[in-house]
């Protein structure tokens, strides 16, 4: 086994204590197995059991912190108290084999379409008419704000209390946290935004509220993540760059986090424009080892996995998890040649898919990154 394959399933010790049997985590993913009201249902139970052996950090798809945030009809909720127990059901079966259970916790924002269909309105940093949205979302007021901010320690809280053995900071994809964070999405001209240090307020009282939380309820090896999207750029509409998102990770990092997750879509060596430095090694470069960097994209082979972590400490699979369920043991157990990296018809049965998210997958048009081998369904 070359090292880097070899150093994939040693065990990473975080910032706080806390042990990750494996370099290897699953990326966060809408599963679409929940209840339509947001409880854990046997699917749910199933597709994360079936993949206990998947990774050594093993992340929930998004979880939502209130109901105006959110963006899809089947997915977790942790907006109350009523939801602990069947999240503390989904924790004891993502740890069926000893990977550490982190809930992914989220505000949709004006992606919120969901919301918008079962409230009748969607909340925003700002009242923006957006091309690709049917609706304008409403602004929220400095109350409302604060009290989005306690919604996510409230659910930390109770991510705490299910058992889960920490929580990641949704920052990313356009959701609210970046909406703030964006000077595209974020016209507002109170402390909530306009300069770049007002656009980092709210991501950064989020995290304060969570670590607030932790310290009060949880054990000390409690882990905090927090995801990001490295830029965000669309051709004139400049919501911020590189260099203002690492400024950001600089006092995310200063706030005590575990981990923070690059989200991108290309590859994980991608870079930004002008740099021969990729998004990970720049972020890895910033963070400077005070917390473990996740970099994902395009990993479909423990090959791939290997070469990531030239990129990220901790190297995350999303569509591979889905396709191969016990990536990180078939490496560990040097049975490389065993590891799927497409679906087809004899393996389905094996996956625990839920009913939706194959749907989903087989739909026409979907907007999801193809999933190799979902032809061989049809």
């Amino acid at each position: 086994m070359c090292k880097n394959l070899q150093t994939l399933v040693e065990p990473l010790t975080l910032r706080n204590g806390a042990v990750i049997p494996s370099r290897i985590a699953m990326s966060p993913m809408v599963v679409e197995g929940s209840s339509k009201d947001g409880f854990v249902s046997q699917q749910d139970i199933d597709y994360f059991q079936t993949r206990s052996n998947v990774a050594g950090l093993i992340i929930t798809g998004a979880a939502v912190v209130n109901e105006n945030g959110r963006g899809f009809n089947y997915q977790l909720s942790v907006s109350d108290d009523k939801y602990i127990h069947g999240l503390a059901k989904l924790a004891e079966s993502i740890k069926k084999n000893n990977s550490k259970a982190v809930l992914q916790i989220y505000h949709c924002g004006r992606e919120a379409v969901i919301a918008y269909e079962r409230l009748g309105e969607v909340i925003a940093p700002s009242a923006i008419k957006f091309p690709f949205l049917s609706y304008v979302p409403r602004e929220l007021t400095s109350k409302e704000i604060k009290e989005i901010i306690n919604d996510f320690g409230r659910a930390t809280q109770r991510a705490i209390t299910a058992g889960f053995d920490g929580i990641e900071i949704h920052g990313a994809n356009h959701y609210l946290i970046q909406q703030f964070f964006s000077a595209y999405s974020n016209h507002r001209t109170d402390k909530w935004g306009g300069s770049l240090n007002n656009r980092m307020n709210f991501p950064l009282a989020i995290v304060e509220e969570v670590q607030k939380v932790v310290k009060k309820f949880a054990k000390a090896d409690f882990i905090v993540g927090y995801r990001f999207s490295p830029q965000e750029i669309h051709g004139e509409n400049v919501g911020y760059t590189i260099d203002e998102s690492l400024q950001l990770i600089e006092e995310v990092i200063k706030r005590k986090v575990d981990y923070v997750h690059v989200s991108i879509f290309t590859n994980y060596n991608s870079h930004p424009q002008g740099s021969t430095e990729s998004f990970g090694q720049l972020v890895r470069k910033q963070v400077n080892g005070r917390a473990a960097v996740i970099i994902i994209s395009n990993i479909f082979s423990a090959i791939d996995a290997a070469n990531a972590l030239d990129h990220g400490d901790i190297v995350a699979i999303g569509r591979e998890a889905l396709i191969e369920p016990e990536f990180a043991l078939k490496i560990k157990e040097n049975r490389i040649d065993e590891i799927a990296s497409a679906i087809s018809k004899e393996s389905f049965s094996r996956l625990a898919l839920p009913d939706r998210l194959t749907e989903w997958y087989l739909s026409e048009n979907n907007s999801l990154p193809p999933l190799p081998g979902v032809d061989s369904l049809r």
